[in-house]
C-alpha cells in the first residue's frame, strides 16, 4: 500500500510534475474568527528537459530529481515532506459499498482481499488506497468508499525523482482531487461559493486540456485531450524559424513581429475556445447536464490576455482565470507579481499543499 489520499502531520511543499516544468508551493496555515488563513511561505517553477516527461510518465527520472533539487534551492523552503500526484489517467478509481461497522484495519483486510474484482492489473503491481466517502444513500448500515489503484511504477518514480532530491513523500494524491483540494480557494469568489453550482474548470497545459467538473464543490466528471500551450509554442517555431527553448520565450516575453498576435496568437485562441467548449460537449453528452454555471481556466495557457473574455463570448458561459492565491496573504520572500502570473497554473501545486492541513 503507498497513501494515495496520505497522512499528514508536519508542514508539507505541494509538488506538481506536469510535462514542462516542477511546481513547487509551500503555505501555512492560521486561524482567526473568520475561519483558516493561509500564506504563501514559498513557491518556484523550474523547467524540465524536453521529454523527461511523457504524457504524465516521468520518462527520465534522474533529470526530474535535478529538476527538483533547483526548484527547492530557488524556493528556499526547508521542509523535506513533499505531496505529489499522479494523472487521472493513471489510476483506476471506483466506489465500493461496505459495512459502516467495520474498522480502518478491517476495511483495508477487506478491500485487500476483494480488490482483485476491481482492478484489472495483478495486485503486486498495483498500488492501492482507499478513503470512506460517507453514509451510503441507499443503505445506512453501509459506507461508501472511493478505492483508488495505480500501477506501482506511477508511484514508484515520483518517489525516485523526489529521493535523488532528498525529499520524502507524504502523500501521492490524484491531479483531479488535487484540483478539487485547490478549488475550495477558488469558490470563495463565486456567488453563493459554489454551492448548488455546476462549475467546469479547464486545465490546459502544455501537452493536456483536463476537463474536471465540480458540482456542489464535488468533481463529478474529468476528461483528458491532447491540446495544450506546446502548439502555439511549435507554431512559433515554425513560422519565425527560432528553437523550441526561443520559442517559448518569445511566447511568455514577446518581442516577437507583429503579425504574430493576428496570424498566431489568435487563431490559437479560437482553438483553445473550441477544445474548451468540445471538451463541455463530451460532458453534456455523457450526463444528465446540459448546461454550466461558471467556467474557470487554470494551466499556462490560461494566462493568455483576454482568454477569458473570449470564452464567455463564445460559449455565453462566465469564464474567469483561476487564482486560488487571492484571499492569501504572502511571505516577504515571494514576489507577489510572480505568483499572480504564475497563479493559473499553480492549481495542483495549490491542492497538492493545502494536504498539509487536512
Amino acid at each position: 500500500m503507498f497513501p494515495f489520499f496520505g497522512s499528514k502531520k508536519q508542514a508539507m511543499i505541494g509538488l506538481d510534475i506536469s510535462s514542462t516544468a516542477v511546481k513547487l508551493l509551500e503555505l501555512s496555515q492560521s486561524s482567526g474568527r473568520s475561519g483558516a488563513r493561509y500564506r504563501v511561505e514559498a513557491y518556484a517553477v523550474e523547467p524540465l528537459p524536453v521529454n523527461a516527461v511523457v504524457e504524465k510518465n516521468i520518462a527520465d527520472v534522474d533529470a526530474v530529481g535535478q529538476a527538483i533539487r533547483n526548484v527547492i534551492r530557488r524556493s528556499g523552503t526547508k521542509s523535506k515532506l513533499a505531496a505529489v500526484a499522479v494523472s487521472g489517467s493513471a489510476v483506476i478509481t471506483k466506489i465500493i459499498t461496505m459495512p459502516a461497522s467495520l474498522s480502518d484495519q478491517e476495511m483495508e483486510n477487506q478491500i485487500q482481499l476483494e480488490a482483485d474484482q476491481y482492478i484489472p492489473y495483478p495486485l503486486e503491481e498495483v498500488n492501492l488506497d482507499f478513503e470512506v466517502l460517507g453514509v451510503s444513500e441507499k443503505n445506512p448500515e453501509m459506507v461508501d468508499v472511493l478505492l483508488a489503484a495505480s500501477r506501482s511504477e506511477n508511484v514508484d518514480d515520483r518517489v525516485a525523482a523526489l529521493e535523488i532530491a532528498g525529499l520524502k513523500a507524504g502523500i501521492v494524491d490524484v491531479e483531479a482531487y488535487a484540483m478539487e483540494n485547490a478549488f475550495s480557494q477558488i469558490s470563495e469568489q463565486l456567488p453563493d461559493r459554489g454551492e448548488d453550482q455546476t462549475v467546469a474548470m479547464a486545465d490546459i497545459g502544455a501537452t493536456t486540456t483536463t476537463l474536471n467538473v465540480l458540482h456542489n464543490r464535488k468533481i463529478i466528471y474529468t476528461r483528458e485531450q491532447n491540446f495544450g500551450g506546446r502548439q502555439l509554442t511549435e507554431e512559433i517555431q515554425r513560422r519565425y524559424g527560432l528553437s523550441h527553448e526561443e520559442a517559448g520565450m518569445a511566447k511568455r516575453q514577446g518581442g516577437l513581429p507583429d503579425n504574430y498576435v493576428p496570424e498566431v496568437l489568435e487563431p490559437f485562441k479560437e482553438a483553445m475556445a473550441q477544445q474548451v467548449s468540445r471538451s463541455l460537449q463530451f460532458f453534456f453528452s455523457s450526463s444528465s447536464y446540459n448546461s454550466v454555471d461558471q467556467i474557470i481556466l487554470a494551466g499556462g495557457s490560461s494566462s493568455i490576455p483576454g482568454i477569458d473574455e473570449l470564452i464567455e463570448e463564445k460559449l455565453g458561459t462566465p469564464a474567469i482565470i483561476a487564482n486560488p492565491f487571492a484571499n492569501m496573504s504572502v511571505s516577504s520572500n515571494v514576489k507577489p507579481q510572480s505568483l499572480s502570473n504564475d497563479a493559473p497554473s499553480l492549481m495542483i501545486a495549490c491542492g497538492l499543499a493545502l494536504r498539509s492541513f487536512d
